[in-house]
């Protein structure tokens, strides 16, 4: 008797864990389509935004919200999860207390939006980037001279590409931020015109 009471406990157990996993995966899929993320007002104007960049319809691909902002796959579904429960919540709350009724209201809190994405691509070694973009052997001498960082310096994709999606935002320098605990800007890079009038001098 104690023996199938046993068995009956065990299998009650497995069922109530597959049930368990099914509600956590579907409901994972469900809160990372693009619909869901525009159910977000402020989320309709990068939406938007993608639907213009160079990135939607090539290689006859068009991403949504999570292809670049959740980490997909088995093997980061905790990464995924994880960004759901924070950022989810705390961009939740923003929603709430901002007023993102217009384009300008919300462009007043976009370069914060977008370092707060592109720290998250960075603290993933730009794995969703990676998703499409594997071992890319760029044409010329500087750029590949760029991409070697990755091997040397600990650079990863979104240390020197961004502003590719979404409105231009000044770029942030994403290790200088990491040891600051704070948004840290890039210096702004010289123009041709200003690097040869130093040059003359």
């Amino acid at each position: 008797m104690a023996g199938k009471h046993a068995a009956g406990s065990l299998l009650l157990g497995l069922a109530l864990g597959i049930v368990m996993v099914v509600v956590v995966l579907a409901g994972e899929a469900a809160v990372s389509t693009t619909a869901f993320c525009t159910s977000c007002h402020s989320m309709t104007y990068p939406a938007e935004e993608l639907k213009t960049s160079s990135h939607y319809g090539a290689l006859g691909a068009n991403p949504g919200c999570k292809d670049c902002h959740i980490p997909q796959g088995l093997q980061n579904f905790h990464l995924a999860v994880a960004t759901h429960v924070v950022d989810g919540a705390r961009e939740l709350y923003l929603e709430i207390v901002n007023d993102y009724s217009t384009l300008e209201k919300f462009n007043e809190r976009r370069l914060i939006m977008a370092h707060d994405a592109r720290m998250n691509l960075k603290k993933w070694d730009s794995n969703t980037c990676r998703t499409c973009h594997r071992n890319p052997q760029p044409p010329g001498a500087d750029a590949r001279a760029a991409h070697k960082k990755m091997e040397t310096e600990g650079a990863t994709c979104i240390d020197c590409h961004q502003n590719l999606v979404h409105k231009e935002v000044p770029e942030t320098d994403l290790n200088e931020s990491r040891k600051a605990g704070k948004l840290v800007l890039k210096p702004e890079k010289k123009s041709k015109d200003e690097d040869e009038d130093d040059e003359d001098e």
